[in-house]
Formats: structure tokens, C-alpha cells, sequence
């Protein structure tokens, strides 16, 4: 997600956002969003993340669409870049102690799915 959003029509940024939000899920949030059916403590952390997610979204007077959504989430793999943090490999991941990132954006791929966004 290099090209800002503002760039777009609102028809072209709601199907890019969805497109991010849909690649979200592929390298991330299915893998995820199983592992977390199957670990309590995960889930609970991604429930905690999704509040807080919805609060800095909703909290600031922005509506949850896809394109508020995919910025988050675009927001969030960038900081978490520039501080060293790498795109993590799901099929070796212990799902049990995922980092911050990770849990962060899985929350972002919870509400995705829940939306009916990806």
C-alpha cells in the first residue's frame, strides 16, 4: 500500500483498501485467526487489540471502512518496520507468544472479517 489513498476516487480507495485488507488476510490473518480458535490466550490478547483498534478508529471520529481500516493496518506493518520488525512466517510461527505487531494486526484481520471486508 505505497499510493496514498487520497490519490483515488472513493470507489478505487473502498476496492484497494479491500484488496489490502484481503492480502492482510491471506499472509496473515487466516493462519492467525484459526491458530487463535485453538489458544485462548491468544484470543483474548486479539480481542484486547481489537478494542483497542476500535477505539483509535471509532474513538477519533472516523467511520470503520475498508480505507480507514487498511490505513491502520498499513500505519501499524510500517512503524513496526521502521523499528526492526520483519513480516513473520506463519507456517513457523508459535502462535503463543506472537509479538505486538502481529497480535496488532491479526486484531486488524479479525474486524476485516468481521465486516465483511477481505
Amino acid at each position: 500500500m505505497t499510493q496514498s489513498y487520497r490519490d483515488l476516487t472513493a470507489a478505487a480507495r473502498r476496492e484497494a483498501a479491500k484488496a489490502t485488507l484481503s492480502g492482510l488476510m491471506t499472509w496473515l490473518g487466516d493462519a492467525g485467526l484459526d491458530a487463535a480458535s485453538r489458544l485462548p490466550g491468544l484470543l483474548a490478547e486479539v480481542d484486547q487489540h481489537v478494542a483497542a483498534v476500535l477505539e483509535a478508529l471509532c474513538g477519533q471520529g472516523h467511520s470503520l471502512g475498508p480505507v480507514a481500516l487498511a490505513g491502520y493496518a498499513a500505519g501499524v506493518r510500517d512503524a513496526a518496520t521502521e523499528q526492526g520488525w520483519s513480516v513473520p512466517d506463519t507456517r513457523r510461527l508459535a502462535w503463543s507468544h506472537a509479538d505486538w505487531p502481529t497480535v496488532r494486526l491479526l486484531a486488524v484481520a479479525s474486524i476485516a472479517r468481521t465486516a465483511a471486508y477481505a
